[in-house]
């Protein structure tokens, strides 16, 4: 019997259209989790590459990495800039 190999499964190899990531941000927005959304957005970061939305944040690469890290806690103008910088925006709907 042949042997399987597996590899671990990352969510940034799904986020390869701007529908797909705008949905999964949707649904992270959904829940809530200040620490899920800040995750999410590093998720997004490193489909997109993370020195390209450093630099169109305005932030510095490893700012950008600790920011957005589990024990990140960034402030919400850097969440805006990120957020900006990936060419998605919040809407607010009743």
């Amino acid at each position: 019997m042949g042997r399987t190999e597996t590899r671990p499964w990352d969510i940034v190899d799904s986020l390869d259209s701007d529908e797909r990531i705008a949905a999964y941000l949707d649904a992270v927005l959904e829940d809530g989790d200040p620490q899920l959304i800040v995750a999410a957005l590093g998720d997004i970061a490193r489909a997109k590459g993370m020195t390209e939305v450093a630099r169109n944040a305005g932030l510095g690469r490893q700012s950008l990495y600790k920011a957005l890290s589990p024990d990140g806690n960034p402030e919400f103008a850097t969440v805006l800039k990120v957020i900006k910088s990936l060419g998605l925006r919040l809407t607010v709907s009743p």
